[in-house]
């Protein structure tokens, strides 16, 4: 089997757009070590609208618990929405990291 093939058979996506204050307060290495924790691939980065985008890849149950946990943040964040979005893994992702 290859990749694309394995990554067309049940494994999912979540992409999530976090608002709020949580850019500055350790919030991408709280992602990195909830995700590697349960399993995930993907990352983590800021984006200039002072947003944290997430892209995470892994089983179903993983990825609801992830989103429950970007609502809550590191102590320091105040989270005011996620945006989340759901499709089937298309890409393969190694590893769970921060993006620059």
């Amino acid at each position: 089997m290859n990749q694309q093939e394995q990554y067309s058979t049940g494994i999912e996506e979540l992409h999530a757009q976090v608002r709020g204050r949580v850019q500055g307060v350790g919030f991408r290495y709280f992602v990195v070590q909830k995700a590697l924790t349960l399993g995930l691939r993907g990352y983590a980065r800021n984006d200039e609208s002072g947003d944290v985008e997430v892209l995470a890849q892994g089983a179903r149950p993983a990825l609801e618990r992830l989103l429950a946990l970007l609502w809550q943040g590191p102590s320091a964040a105040q989270v005011d929405e996620v945006r989340a979005t759901w499709r089937e893994a298309s890409t393969y992702i190694s590893g769970f990291h921060v993006r620059w």
